[in-house]
């Protein structure tokens, strides 16, 4: 009995030495994540999940619709990207327009308060304007001067050629080397001497240095969403002064806007894709390629996860995805670009060739590979290209000859092609066709 007794008071004391020794406050070393031991350990966020293992998957609900309030009230806002695409659309009117003034147009990009620029007047009203937002991203440009510089004045250029050099050729026939019109067979396109449609190069410009450079550069990044206070304040759900929504929820949705901003319903927006001339009508068009369907519920799926998650202050899982939009869209911009491209290939091959057809098509293409440079690579803080690659792929497209697109061969229009394509994860066949 006596030893028996003893025994157990042997092991009372190991215990009370182990634990003692613990409180002493001696360092035990960190286990190391070993992602399949049913516990979590070492730098794991969850169980065998997180840090060193695969992510954790989140278990925050993905909601059914862009739909989220606070007290009853919406705390979703992105009514300054909803004017823009307004007053986007309302240039790309006016540029159709051989009336219009270089100054009437100019006007209408760098628009002041309170000036009749528009026909809409709640956009005369406004204080935005699309010339300080293009190539204007945190990320980007804020310590890039020179080459936002430099893109602004390409977008100055295609106006004002638009108007110098187009306008004044209206109803004359274009030629090689001469600016006029052509037909395509069912619309007349309004031509360079070099076969650019200006008013296209415009609008694909800015579905890349304004609608994606803003919404992937910007709003979606952690430059902005985490400035300053934000991240405590939407800890704390600190709401902006006399709104509804914190500072890093409003930067998100003004991202989302920048993308779904004139559907009819904005809550469901995948339900009439093609609202605005910007990335919602490409989003929609590649969507109905069946070589990339599903694409449009990707975007945005992550665009309501992101929302939630800052919600639910899951900033790992916001990021995450980001980074999908920010694929996601890329990808959308290089398909068009190569699609367009061997469009007009296919015009010029023709027994009879649409120079009509196809410089419309390089058009947009040229707007599209203008875009590249705004894309952007997933884990990176860079496009896809980089401004001296886009302006090299510009430049070949245009120098097979003196008149330019007239004089474009199969083989430069399939070499951009392919090197695209191989950027991205498609092929020229999956997106040329």
């Amino acid at each position: 009995m006596f030893l028996k007794k003893l025994f157990y008071l042997f092991i009372v004391v190991s215990l009370f030495v182990a634990c003692s020794s613990d409180d002493n406050g001696a360092e035990m070393p960190d286990p190391i994540a070993t992602c399949d031991d049913n516990q979590q350990n070492g730098d794991e966020t969850g169980v065998d999940c997180g840090g060193s293992c695969t992510p954790c998957e989140t278990a925050i609900e993905n909601p059914d619709s862009y739909t989220f309030e606070r007290n009853g009230e919406s705390s979703v806002n992105f009514g300054g990207q909803t004017t823009r695409l307004l007053m986007g659309d309302e240039i790309l009117v006016a540029l159709m327009d051989n009336t219009s003034t270089i100054e009437k147009l100019n006007a209408m990009f760098a628009h002041i308060e309170g000036e009749a620029d528009f026909e809409n007047t709640d956009l005369n009203a406004s204080d935005k304007n699309i010339r300080s937002k293009t190539a204007a991203s945190a990320d980007y440009f804020a310590s890039n001067a020179t080459d936002q510089a430099l893109i602004r004045a390409d977008f100055d250029s295609w106006i004002n050629n638009q108007v110098s050099d187009v306008y004044p050729n209206w109803e004359v026939a274009a030629v090689a080397g001469s600016a006029g019109q052509i037909s395509d067979g069912s619309s007349t396109r309004y031509i360079s001497a070099k076969g650019l449609e200006y008013n296209q190069l415009f609008n694909k410009g800015l579905i890349g240095a304004l609608t994606a450079d803003q919404a992937l550069n910007n709003y979606l990044s952690p430059a902005i969403l985490d400035e300053g206070d934000n991240r405590a304040n939407n800890d704390a759900g600190t709401v902006e002064e006399g709104k509804a929504y914190t500072k890093m929820e409003h930067k998100w949705d003004e991202a989302y806007g920048y993308v779904y901003g004139l559907n009819a319903d904005a809550t469901d927006p995948n339900a009439d894709l093609g609202a605005d001339s910007f990335l919602n009508k490409y989003i929609g068009r590649v969507e109905g390629d069946d070589d990339f369907a599903g694409i449009a519920d990707e975007i945005f799926e992550a665009f309501k996860l992101g929302r939630a998650a800052i919600v639910a202050q899951k900033y790992d899982v916001r990021d995450e995805q980001a980074e999908i939009i920010r694929e996601k869209i890329s990808e959308i911009i290089g398909i068009r670009a190569v699609y367009y491209l061997q469009q007009g290939k296919n015009a010029l091959d023709q027994e009879t060739p649409d120079f009509g057809g196809a410089f419309h098509d390089f058009s947009e293409g040229y707007g599209f590979i203008y875009s590249l440079q705004f894309t952007r690579k997933p884990g990176t803080e860079e496009p896809y290209f980089s401004k001296t690659e886009v302006d090299a792929f510009l430049v070949d497209l245009m120098d097979d000859g003196e008149n330019g697109l007239w004089d474009v061969t199969g083989e430069t229009l399939d070499a951009i092609s392919e090197a695209i394509a191989e950027r991205f994860d498609f092929t020229v066949e999956q997106a040329g066709s």
